[in-house]
């Protein structure tokens, strides 16, 4: 690189760091296209992107169907509000709950109103079917989630950085050890006005912990026992990031209230969504909750596009495939490896543990240096580095970003 493209790269990295709010920590590379699985920066220097956007971009950059949608929409309508129906709504609803398998869709916008939302849902029901008493309703969270980052979120979260110095706090969670289905079941036992469990089917911002199987369908079950609403989380799991089209797939397990984000628009634009049958939806009446441009028009069509591209190009599938792969050739390398001390995740979200504490540097040395030689991944917890590629990716390709991750690894033996 010589001293104009540093220059340029840094002219961007210094405008974001003076005029923004420092709530973010990037590696220092500044993006502007991209296309498929990869992504150039503003030196033309190319890519393999192995975060997705934090698995928002399942269907690849700027897929062309999806693209498409986005452009013909925008030229003819973009926002009406919830004041007047508009032409596309109705479709989308009709077609995303039939694509999961639900009554009813709450359309929202980023995956934390989303949250907030099936919190709200859950909580109407609890007193209104349920019967539990007003202002009494508790709902059960597990230590190491990551929901988002609003107020009601970090009051629920272990996240010391995320949660201090935000209070006070929000009431009425239970926190319970994850991957501990005999933890629930004692939460359960003891505390009468539970009204939901809401979990991650895989914690990926804990560094893509995958449960012990059975932990989903057996916690699934006693929240049937208890009359208490299973709430899956699957703003990054879901949308065939894992090898099915949502991860409590992998044992069966239908949530009560499904909460989607990220990938329902391929990463083109801003749509979460909450869906849940009738007995549980129907709580909502009008002007109990909203959003102004929840269910817009323009959001509606991309995010139609974006599911039929997850649908056509038998995306799952092709997760499922590839991401046993790359644990079996990762798993080689990590059997004889100092640096790296274990692999594991599902599908195409997977995680390398770096032999280091979480406060160490290590990890993100590797990241920067595996960005140097065509990759970009991200630290998550100090010593684990998540990689979560799109979901277009090629064989060929997989085994190519193989070979760039061991060979980083290699330099740090």
């Amino acid at each position: 690189m010589n001293v104009l493209e540093q220059s340029s790269t840094q002219h961007f990295i210094d405008i974001e760091d003076r005029h923004g709010a420092h709530n973010y920590h990037p590696l220092p590379v500044v993006l502007s296209r991209g296309e498929g699985v990869f992504v150039w920066d503003v030196d033309g220097k190319k890519y393999f992107d192995f975060l997705s956007a934090y698995s928002a971009v399942n269907q690849g950059h700027c897929h062309p169907k999806i693209i498409s949608a986005l452009v013909n929409q925008a030229q003819t309508l973009t926002l009406t509000s919830r004041a007047f129906y508009n032409d596309k709504l109705g479709a989308y609803e009709k077609f995303i709950t039939e694509y999961f398998g639900y009554d009813k869709v709450l359309p929202m916008n980023t995956g934390a109103e989303a949250v907030e939302t099936a919190l709200k849902i859950c909580r109407k029901w609890a007193y209104e079917v349920k019967k539990l008493p007003e202002n009494s309703a508790q709902i059960i969270v597990c230590d190491g989630n990551f929901h988002g980052r609003t107020t009601t979120i970090i009051s629920f979260s272990g996240d010391t950085n995320a949660r201090k110095n935000f209070g006070p706090y929000t009431e009425g969670f239970i926190r319970i050890p994850y991957n501990d289905a005999a933890a629930l079941e004692n939460a359960l036992a003891n505390n009468p006005n539970v009204a939901g469990f809401l979990v991650e089917p895989i914690q990926g911002e804990a560094g893509v912990y995958v449960p012990n199987a059975g932990y989903l369908a057996a916690t699934k079950a006693l929240c049937q026992k208890h009359n208490v609403l299973f709430i899956a989380d699957e703003v990054q799991t879901g949308i065939a990031r894992t090898g099915q089209l949502l991860a409590v797939c992998h044992e069966g397990v239908k949530a009560d209230i499904l909460v989607l984000g990220k990938a329902v628009s391929g990463g083109v634009y801003p749509v979460s969504a909450v869906l849940a049958d009738n007995a549980i939806m129907n709580v909502i009446k009008p002007g109990q909750h909203g959003s102004t441009f929840g269910g817009n028009p323009l959001a509606a069509a991309v995010a139609v596009a974006a599911l039929e591209v997850v649908r056509d190009e038998h995306l799952a599938q092709n997760a499922a495939r590839l991401g046993e792969i790359f644990r079996r050739e990762i798993g080689k390398y990590v059997e004889k490896s100092n640096i790296a001390s274990l692999v594991r995740g599902k599908g195409l979200l997977n995680a390398i543990v770096i032999n280091d504490t979480e406060e160490s540097d290590t990890a993100w040395n590797i990241c920067v240096r595996m960005a140097e030689n065509g990759l970009l991944a991200k630290p998550t917890h100090g010593n684990i580095i998540r990689f979560a590629p799109p979901l277009v990716m090629t064989e060929e390709q997989l085994l190519e970003c193989v070979g760039i991750i061991t060979t980083t690894l290699q330099e740090f033996e």
